[in-house]
C-alpha cells in the first residue's frame, strides 16, 4: 500500500470512530463529533491522491492533471 493508501485508511476509521461517538487520537490530536467536517474534509483529500495515483499507475493520459480519453475513428 502507498501512503496516501494508508493514510485514506485511517482517516476512514476515525471518521468511523468519530460517527460512533468515540474520540479518536490521529497523530498528536485527539479529535471528537465537532471535529468531523475537518476530519471528512481530510478524507476527500486522500481520495483524490489515492485516485490520482490510481490513475498514474493505470497510464491514463493528463493534460495539466485533467485525465482525458482520446477518440479513435478508425
Amino acid at each position: 500500500m502507498s501512503t496516501a493508501s494508508d493514510m485514506l485508511a485511517a482517516y476512514l476509521a476515525a471518521e468511523a470512530s468519530v460517527l460512533a461517538g468515540k474520540e479518536v487520537r490521529f497523530q498528536d490530536r485527539m479529535l471528537r463529533r465537532e471535529d468531523l467536517p475537518e476530519i471528512r474534509a481530510g478524507r476527500r483529500d486522500w481520495e483524490q491522491r489515492v485516485a490520482a495515483e490510481s490513475a498514474t499507475a493505470a497510464g491514463a493520459p493528463t493534460i495539466g492533471g485533467v485525465r482525458f480519453s482520446v477518440a479513435r475513428m478508425d
